[in-house]
């Protein structure tokens, strides 16, 4: 999708979120102009076209205003990767907010070289490209062995996007969301997308898929409360029984040429869409 393109389907779509800003299950969305600001971040100069392409299948305004993302709110993003999303949250939150990265503690030992590599990354980015980032902030989250997200009860909000098979597979998932759940103010929110299981895949195999009602239940266990789902980021044609897992489908595409016009007729997984908030 070329840029003019996603510019014109971010027009769109901020006509749709304005007009149901409190349409989920009752609860306030996004006010209008961070909505705005989500859908200009995200076709922004500063990302790539290949991030940009991504927006029709992740539908970053619908799920930021679906979690009450605010411009002044004190954000933490658990293992931004690639920055797909830091990208576009860095840039919101960057003149009345704080926008923190929660990623792997590089001075541990053995780490491997991706994470050592994309920390600098990112680290120069957020340096070189000040102007589009703001005061970004890097925390730890090398679970469970090293996990420093700030003072308790520093952060408004915490968004996750497909990383909790990882923890699940790695047994760090309770520390993670027992970390979530001190770091939050009370009445923070935590805002989950993950990968979704559906009835063919196969639970007892790292494949990138994860029960939702596991998810609900973790959270939970964590002291969490489930206040909304959405299926903003459902796809019906995700089989999620691929035996190269969730990274058979794009933008992984783990298989290469192999069936490759039917993974992409597929698109990206399907996903849950969970806002969950600490009492």
């Amino acid at each position: 999708m070329t840029r003019l393109a996603s510019i014109a389907l971010i027009g769109t779509t901020l006509l749709m979120t304005g007009c149901s800003m409190l349409g989920f299950n009752g609860q306030a969305g996004t006010d209008s102009d961070t909505a705005a600001a989500i859908a200009l971040a995200s076709v922004g100069s500063h990302r790539s076209d290949k991030n940009i392409a991504r927006n029709v299948y992740r539908h970053p305004v619908e799920t930021l205003s679906f979690f009450g993302l605010r411009s002044d709110m004190t954000v933490i993003e658990a293992l931004p990767g690639g920055l797909w999303y830091t990208e576009i949250l860095a840039p919101v939150l960057r003149d009345r907010g704080q926008y923190i990265a929660a990623t792997y503690d590089i001075s541990l030992p053995d780490q491997p070289d991706y994470r050592t590599r994309g920390h600098k990354r990112m680290a120069d980015r957020f340096e070189n490209e000040a102007s589009t980032f703001g005061p970004a902030k890097i925390a730890k989250l090398s679970a469970p062995v090293s996990i420093d997200l700030g003072e308790p009860e520093s952060a408004d909000m915490v968004l996750t996007f497909r990383s909790n098979h990882g923890w699940i597979r790695d047994d760090a998932i309770e520390s993670v969301y027992s970390a979530f759940f001190e770091v939050l103010k009370p009445d923070g929110v935590l805002g989950v997308v993950q990968h979704r299981a559906g009835d063919r895949t196969n639970l007892s195999t790292f494949n990138g898929y994860v029960a939702q009602e596991r998810v609900v239940e973790l959270a939970t266990a964590a002291g969490f409360v489930l206040e909304a789902t959405s299926e903003i980021n459902a796809n019906a044609k995700d089989t999620a029984d691929y035996a190269g897992g969730v990274w058979t489908l794009p933008p992984t595409l783990r298989l290469a040429d192999e069936n490759l016009d039917t993974y992409l007729a597929i698109g990206e997984s399907d996903r849950m869409t969970l806002r969950f908030r600490k009492p």
